[in-house]
């Protein structure tokens, strides 16, 4: 259900964020691994919630069962704490100078990509540790080479009592595109990674692998946890490829028309004159723009909801503002535009805009916020559960 205006919101723009479909969401992604055993889902809210809020998400995603939230820096998981999430939390990126000390002492999981790293967070244990492998993707974790002696020190600082190694874990590339071939040797190095873990004596809690894609994906990935990120939002990690599984899209950004107006023929709309009315026309200025996350790629390609229809973006999109067709008509102003929501009734989603600047819809709906105001709201009471609060980016 879209927000509408009709609300009694008194802001220019804003996101609105439906709770109540996080945690369907979340429902959703549990039981579809609960048909493999006792698998337990992570539901990932780094990035403030990849733009939709991370302490009300992660309220969200615990009330519907998450057995674990995931972050990437400690900052976030201290954020975590603070707000009062007790349960089991996993931080994965780390640089010099990074308070392991705090993290510990708040009971948040660590990940170590290393040796010198592990031996940095046992310094200020006793803590509980995960260890990531690189299975392929080339990036965090220890490489292939250093398995062996990665598990050798911390099946060694586990023996002392400085830490305990809670889980092992690595991470897809290509887990998007199903045919790849990089996803069974991912899987078939994961799993060498784990049996030279338990000849080193480590016996974690969790092992895990699959991130949203292959949590809809591929089952044999599944192991004992599987980290969901953009699919709790409500969005499609593998466009075109994943099963439909009732997924609803938690995000819609709308805002008022502040004017409209009417274009002759020839004019050019916009900065650089990107667009030119091939007859006389209208437009209608929008006021959000790249300052609030709006990719200024969006001009000529995007669309938005006014009067329940599409209207495409005319010319560039500017640091305040955005211009769209109307076609003829001259709405007043206060007119509802919605940028994109859940795609209930015909207005563009989070996808479309991706598709529209070729990228993908986890950056959409991660960047847009600025001087954008942040709503939560539950469709299934179609109550608010706060009052709005700008966003912090």
């Amino acid at each position: 259900m879209i927000a509408r205006m009709s609300d009694p919101v008194p802001t220019r723009a804003e996101i609105v964020v439906d709770l109540a479909a996080v945690r369907h969401n979340v429902r959703i992604l549990k039981d579809l691994v609960s048909v493999d055993g006792p698998v337990q889902l992570m539901a990932v809210v780094k990035a403030d919630g990849y733009g939709h809020g991370m302490v009300e998400v992660a309220a969200a995603a615990r009330d519907a069962g998450a057995d674990w939230l995931g972050v990437a820096t400690i900052e976030e998981a201290l954020t975590l704490r603070a707000a009062g999430d007790h349960g089991h939390l996993l931080c994965w990126l780390s640089a010099p100078g990074d308070d392991f000390a705090a993290a510990v002492a708040a009971g948040v999981e660590l990940t170590a990509y290393s040796v010198a790293e592990l031996e940095e967070i046992a310094a200020v244990g006793p803590a509980r540790v995960q260890l990531k492998v690189d299975t392929g993707l080339s990036r965090g974790g220890a490489s292939r080479s250093e398995w062996e002696h990665l598990f050798a020190v911390a099946s060694d600082l586990e023996r002392q009592g400085r830490i305990t190694v809670t889980g092992i874990w690595s991470h897809f590339a290509a887990s998007d595109e199903p045919a790849h071939p990089a996803n069974d040797a991912q899987e078939a190095a994961f799993r060498e990674a784990l049996a030279l873990a338990d000849a080193a004596g480590l016996d974690p809690d969790v092992t895990h692998l699959a991130n949203s894609a292959a949590t809809l994906l591929r089952p044999s990935s599944h192991f004992d946890l599987v980290r969901c990120g953009i699919a709790t939002y409500g969005l499609d990690p593998a466009p075109g490829t994943s099963p439909r599984v009732g997924l609803r899209p938690a995000m819609t950004v709308r805002a008022r028309l502040v004017m409209s107006k009417v274009v002759r023929a020839g004019e050019g709309v916009s900065y650089g004159h990107t667009w030119y009315a091939d007859e006389d026309t209208t437009v209608g200025v929008v006021p959000v723009g790249y300052g609030e996350g709006v990719p200024r790629a969006a001009g000529n390609t995007a669309h938005v909801w006014v009067d329940d229809s599409q209207r495409p973006i005319r010319g560039r999109v500017c640091m305040d503002q955005l211009v769209v067709e109307l076609h003829g008509e001259l709405p007043p102003t206060g007119t509802e535009v919605v940028l994109f929501g859940p795609g209930d009734l015909g207005e563009p989603t989070a996808q479309d805009w991706a598709d529209a600047v070729d990228t993908i819809s986890y950056e959409i709906v991660t960047r847009v916020g600025g001087r954008l105001t942040r709503r939560h709201v539950h469709t299934d009471t179609d109550t608010d559960t706060e009052d709005s609060v700008r966003t912090t980016r």
